[in-house]
């Protein structure tokens, strides 16, 4: 494969419970974005970061992201924290990996976008690292929270930008065998996509 565009690249999955299923604005379409981005994340051996909060209280993992299981993702983490940042030790030594290639970028979908998104996307930024947020893969209980916390972080230095802008960048080039699994993603996921970007991205 052709040198990527984007540098070291790391997917951060970011909290997505059962329990905030029905409590975040349009859940599903930050699902559906998570699941885009981690079937492109497999097509291009981007590495997974997986989280959750406080999962006794407030569950697992989604099951239909398939996260470490034998189908699915395999992350190099999976972490239960009650930090609202995924940047907990247990983290941060499962990076160090990654980290000895130079800074990383990373690629951030969950919720909730004012809380443990914007508190990630900070101390990656301050560790460093480059930040992208994808805007139709991150939500909150309350959608008017949504446009603020995205503003705010772009003002700290993240890139904001949606899912299918940075697979199309990740990828880099139309050439490579990569693509046509990538251009399959694309369109398997295009009416999703559409949705999401209607919904979530009203900014």
């Amino acid at each position: 494969m052709t040198q990527q565009r984007i540098a070291n690249p790391a997917l951060f999955v970011c909290d997505l419970q059962e329990k905030f299923r029905p409590a975040i604005h349009e859940f599903p379409k930050v699902v559906a974005t998570t699941q885009k981005l981690l079937r492109a994340s497999k097509i291009l051996n981007i590495p997974v970061f997986a989280t959750t909060q406080n999962k006794a209280r407030l569950g697992e993992t989604c099951p239909e992201l398939q996260l470490d299981a034998p189908e699915g993702v395999q992350t190099l983490i999976h972490a239960d924290k009650t930090l609202f940042s995924m940047i907990t030790p247990e983290v941060q030594k499962a990076l160090d990996p990654l980290r000895a290639n130079g800074p990383i970028s990373a690629i951030i979908v969950g919720i909730e976008s004012h809380i443990c998104v914007t508190q990630t996307t900070i101390d990656l930024l301050r560790a460093g690292h480059k930040v992208y947020v994808i805007a139709d893969g991150v939500s909150s209980c309350n959608k008017e929270e949504v446009p603020v916390a995205l503003a705010r972080l772009r003002h700290e230095g993240a890139v904001v930008t949606t899912s299918e802008s940075f697979i199309y960048e990740a990828v880099g080039d139309a050439g490579t065998p990569e693509f046509r699994q990538i251009i399959k993603v694309v369109k398997d996921t295009s009416a999703s996509t559409k949705e999401s970007l209607q919904t979530l991205c009203k900014i």
